[in-house]
């Protein structure tokens, strides 16, 4: 077969059906910047990326095919179909998992949490960039941005269409996300989501759509900058998200089980009681308008808090706004509590 450009090339020998996995051995330090770099250029900014996996780390046999694609590239793989990074930094590179990001569970989290602090802990480190499936980047995103100490950049990136597609989009996401990490002026802006030219925000950055490139917006606070060619431009001065919230995990080992409940007409009353039975110790929930819900549900949320003392978050299932202290579509007498 013949490719459409030397990028698809690149990955001719990795479209089998059969993914390619990382041994357990690989899940730490994958290489370092001598194994990809036959020297260090010590003009350059020292930039680490930690992959999970996702869809910028997938395959299929077809370059056509956009869905149903398997996770399994490693993060060398990803650098070695870019090699202009190495132009612009030393990459270092972290396998932390190789998996979508629907898999990505707390070991993970914390486990990127923590290293992450140590390597932006370096003085040489001008930032890091983390590869992940677009699913939950956004809930990865928003726990680096609480768990992260440090005015440097950390970028979290990801594709949505695979790497072997013709229309791959991950790897000039990755460049970009990259270019913003040694540039000096992405300090002091927390945690990043680059997709699609486009700089967010991880305190407000949503996905929007499951399908197309132009997913990842803020509607309520709007894209921090824009790539254009492949030069970064900010649109506003740095600046933290009014009510961020900073939480140390260096000695944290495992995080509290949260579920999180629907709203909707006819909600059944009993999930109150069935997600306290399975082990959460706490409960948010996508309420309708300013985070209601129904009479039934909420009078029984009102004796589980009673009975348990386990606290029972409202939020709100729209994909923009914000819960009051008291909305007016809040049903109840209830005492627990509405943030």
């Amino acid at each position: 077969m013949k490719y459409s450009t030397p990028l698809l090339a690149a990955f001719a020998g990795l479209t089998s059906a059969s993914p390619i996995v990382p041994s357990k051995s690989t899940l730490h330090k994958l290489f370092t910047r001598q194994d990809v770099q036959s020297a260090i250029n010590a003009s350059l900014p020292d930039v680490t990326i930690f992959a999970t996996g996702g869809t910028i780390a997938s395959q299929y046999t077809s370059n056509t095919q956009t869905t149903g694609y398997s996770v399994g590239l490693g993060v060398q793989h990803l650098v070695d179909a870019v090699p202009e990074v190495l132009n612009i930094s030393n990459i270092a590179g972290y396998q932390i998992s190789n998996v979508d990001s629907g898999s990505v569970n707390q070991t993970i989290s914390l486990k990127l949490a923590k290293m992450i602090n140590e390597e932006l802990a370096k003085d040489t480190v001008s930032g890091v960039v983390v590869t992940h499936g677009t699913d939950t980047l956004e809930e990865a995103a928003f726990f680096l941005k609480s768990t992260v100490n440090s005015s440097k950049p950390v970028i979290l990136v990801g594709a949505m269409r695979p790497a072997t597609a013709v229309s791959v989009d991950g790897l000039l996401n990755l460049f970009q996300a990259v270019a913003l990490a040694t540039s000096p002026t992405g300090r002091d802006r927390g945690t990043m989501i680059v997709l699609n030219d486009r700089i967010g925000s991880a305190f407000y950055t949503t996905k929007n759509n499951p399908n197309t490139l132009d997913t990842f917006f803020s509607t309520k606070a709007g894209q921090l900058g824009i790539f254009i060619n492949q030069v970064t431009f900010f649109l506003y001065a740095p600046s933290e998200p009014v009510g961020r919230i900073q939480f140390d995990v260096s000695n944290v080992t495992d995080l509290a089980q949260f579920d999180i409940l629907y709203s909707h007409q006819d909600m059944d009353p009993i999930l109150f009681n069935a997600t306290i039975e399975g082990g959460a110790e706490g409960i948010v929930y996508a309420g309708v308008g300013t985070g209601g819900m129904s009479r039934v549900a909420s009078l029984n949320a009102e004796r589980v808090f009673n009975a348990t003392g386990i606290p029972i978050v409202a939020s709100h299932r729209s994909s923009d706004g914000f819960v009051p202290d008291e909305g007016e579509d809040i049903v109840a007498t209830c005492t627990y509590d509405w943030v």
